[in-house]
């Protein structure tokens, strides 16, 4: 057993972790990223209002404080929909600034004209002038990989023409402000002419402009996000590479988020429209059923540690059990330790994946209701689950026998450890004992 987890670090140390820390420190994988981060407050405000505009109760109750909700909700649905529409709805906005504005830095632009760049780019390929007004029918989910694409291609021409020096410079004595104004017309002018003929070419031969386009190319990519094997092979990935020590996290989710953000706006959608909701692998799923206590889920390990026999263990119980309800479990991480301890490996690995299977089969059998909101990742997990399926109950009990089930998968190899420890404790107090001077 030694030799075969000295040879899967070994793999993991000389293979996945090169490789992985490539991609974690990628540009456009971090300026991804980091603009969906910035999106992040808008869309959880957008989500939160669906609260208000879709109460969780039944269309036929006839509870009063109920069937006074659901009847204003149905008179005022136009203004209780406006907040919702001018941050969820139009997230590829916020998306498309925020991740021009992250990838300037790597160029060293400006990020406040780069990212008005990438918005102006983005508005001229995905928001048609209809009737003389704009079509925001990209501006949610269906134009996220667009603002991705349009957002890098805006920043590179930028970039590329500053290196090459075709910009119109001024003399130094030009305030700053102006200077850079000027500095950004060529490109402007280069993006303009590239782009509007590309969408008009593009609708001429298919009928499509570039979103309809790019939507419909990663269509089944976005599919088959939505299937039990992406899903596993996410949750894989994450927990090696933080075993290894690196936030597997950050990369998974800078991945998946334009996946789980189209995901999570068609079963808005679906709401709104009173239908089924359809997809079950969305960032709520992610936060709230297979990072409970974080990653790892390692909230119940927490509670075990608490009643450990071993000093060391109760003492990291008792500082990582308070920031574990909120999903920050780095003192359980690095002070049990589990990041490389071979004794914490397969559960570590595994507890996740078996949440996610019965979490995916519980949301797919219609035993549990789906996420149709966007919730703070810090949300302590019953209560966000509950909250990203619009407060339904259903999910805080999945929550709880996923923690039941994680405790479950902890408790012998936590005490395979707590006996390796317990023996070590001994040895250190012999000894201590035995180095103490004799006294006459």
């Amino acid at each position: 057993m030694s030799a075969l987890y000295d040879k899967l670090v070994g793999v993991i140390e000389q293979k996945i972790t090169p490789i992985a820390g490539k991609i974690g420190q990628q540009k456009y994988v971090t300026s991804i990223r980091d603009g969906f981060i910035a999106a992040l407050p808008f869309m959880i405000v957008g989500s939160f209002m669906l609260v208000f505009i879709f109460p969780p109760f039944s269309a036929d109750s006839t509870w009063g404080f109920a069937r006074a909700w659901l009847d204003f909700s149905d008179v005022h649905r136009d203004a209780l929909m406006l907040p919702f529409n001018l941050s969820m709805g139009v997230m590829t906005v916020f998306i498309s600034v925020g991740i021009a504005s992250s990838l300037a830095q790597h160029h060293d632009l400006d990020p406040v004209t780069t990212g008005l760049l990438a918005l102006m780019s983005f508005l001229l390929v995905a928001a048609p002038v209809q009737d003389g007004m704009l079509s925001m029918q990209y501006f949610s989910g269906q134009g996220i990989f667009t603002a991705i694409i349009i957002s890098i291609y805006s920043t590179e021409v930028y970039a590329l023409l500053k290196r090459k020096n075709i910009t119109i410079k001024l003399p130094p004595e030009v305030p700053t402000g102006v200077a850079r104004s000027f500095e950004i017309l060529i490109p402007v002018l280069a993006v303009i002419l590239t782009l509007h003929p590309l969408n008009l070419l593009i609708e001429a031969q298919t009928g499509m402009i570039i979103p309809q386009a790019i939507m419909s190319l990663v269509e089944p990519l976005v599919a088959a996000s939505d299937t039990l094997p992406a899903l596993l092979l996410a949750v894989l990935v994450c927990q090696i590479l933080w075993f290894a020590g690196i936030h597997g996290a950050l990369i998974v989710t800078g991945i998946m988020n334009p996946f789980w953000m189209a995901n999570l706006s068609i079963n808005q959608a679906a709401m709104a429209a009173g239908e089924v909701i359809p997809n079950i692998f969305v960032q709520g799923f992610w936060d709230h059923y297979l990072l409970i206590g974080g990653v790892g889920s390692t909230l119940p390990l927490a509670f075990l540690l608490l009643r450990s026999k071993a000093i060391h263990l109760r003492t990291i119980g008792k500082m990582g059990t308070v920031p574990s309800f909120f999903n920050i479990n780095e003192p359980i991480l690095f002070g049990a330790p589990i990041i490389m301890n071979p004794v914490f490996f397969l559960p570590f690995i595994l507890v996740p994946m078996i949440n996610a299977t019965l979490a995916y089969f519980a949301l797919q059998m219609d035993l549990v209701a789906r996420v149709v909101s966007l919730t703070p990742w810090t949300t302590p997990a019953p209560i966000g689950a509950s909250w990203a399926a619009n407060w339904a109950f259903s999910p805080v009990i999945l929550c709880l026998l996923c923690m039941v089930s994680s405790a479950m998968m902890y408790l012998p190899f936590l005490k395979a450890y707590e006996k390796q420890l317990l023996e070590q404790e001994a040895k250190d107090e012999q000894e201590l004992v035995s180095d103490q001077p004799v006294t006459a």
